[in-house]
């Protein structure tokens, strides 16, 4: 299916790695133009050649977590941005007791402020010109937060709330802003929290898994594994691509199943 994305400039934050770095893969598979963005110069720029092949890539070094960091991106890309995927995010397990002011505001600024404000920069652009896509990532935990993610958790509901919002200045545009909630997927982040853990309770990355999906949170995952980065990213395409004009204001599953509810 050709999703109709030639000619369009993508912005997606947070995409040297994980689900980001496969969206931007996707993107430049369906012909859009993608800047991508992420803390570490190095890694970004061995990300930028290595997607060069697929197409017209451009990355930009910033912290998203401050103002600043949003200001320096939106100062170094060229022309109109027509898709935005507010991917940049952490996550953390820590019981609630123990989370500082501190951890909950880093948590916020990062996973929240940072599609706050790049959405404030470009939508009215968007609107003038009767076209674009913003994308918010949320996760299965906007839905069923764990006592030992609040504070991620926390964000991931924040930005359901923050892109129906949005979607309510879109009315009578071909503008949408929706969510994906993207499932637990095996990042590089999760990779080495597992490894991690794994170390600290003296077993392996993979019973850890098995023990997840089996009799932890994960057991009432319909996939039964963790999700690739590519399955996620296969949603958000679609939902960036004209062909998903109708979607609009909602908060789509790429949960693997995982929250047993009907709406």
């Amino acid at each position: 299916m050709d999703l109709e994305l030639g000619g369009k400039q993508a912005l997606v934050t947070g995409s040297t790695l994980g689900i980001g770095r496969a969206i931007a893969e996707a993107l430049l598979n369906e012909g859009a133009s993608v800047v991508i963005n992420g803390r570490d110069e190095d890694r970004l720029d061995r990300v930028v050649g290595e997607l060069g092949e697929l197409g017209e890539i451009n990355g930009v070094a910033a912290d998203m977590s401050t103002a600043d960091g949003a200001e320096a991106v939106a100062a170094a890309i060229d022309g109109p941005v027509d898709i935005l995927v507010n991917n940049v995010g952490i996550f953390e397990v820590q019981p609630f007791f123990d989370i500082t002011d501190e951890e909950w505001t880093r948590m916020f600024e990062l996973n929240v402020m940072s599609g706050v404000r790049l959405s404030r920069t470009y939508m009215e652009g968007m609107l003038s010109w009767d076209w674009g896509r913003i994308i918010f990532i949320g996760s299965d935990q906007s839905l069923k937060p764990n006592p030992v993610m609040a504070h991620y958790a926390m964000t991931k509901t924040a930005q359901v709330s923050i892109a129906r919002s949005l979607a309510e200045l879109t009315r009578g545009t071909g503008v949408t802003v929706n969510t994906v909630m993207a499932a637990p997927t095996w990042t590089d982040g999760v990779e080495a929290f597992m490894n991690q853990m794994a170390e600290i309770e003296n077993t392996t990355p993979e019973e850890m898994s098995k023990e997840y999906f089996a009799e932890g949170e994960g057991r009432t995952s319909l996939l039964e594994r963790w999700a690739d980065p590519a399955e996620i990213a296969s949603l958000v395409t679609y939902l960036c691509s004209p062909k998903a004009s109708a979607t609009n204001g909602a908060a789509l599953r790429a949960d693997g199943g995982m929250v047993r509810s009907l709406f």
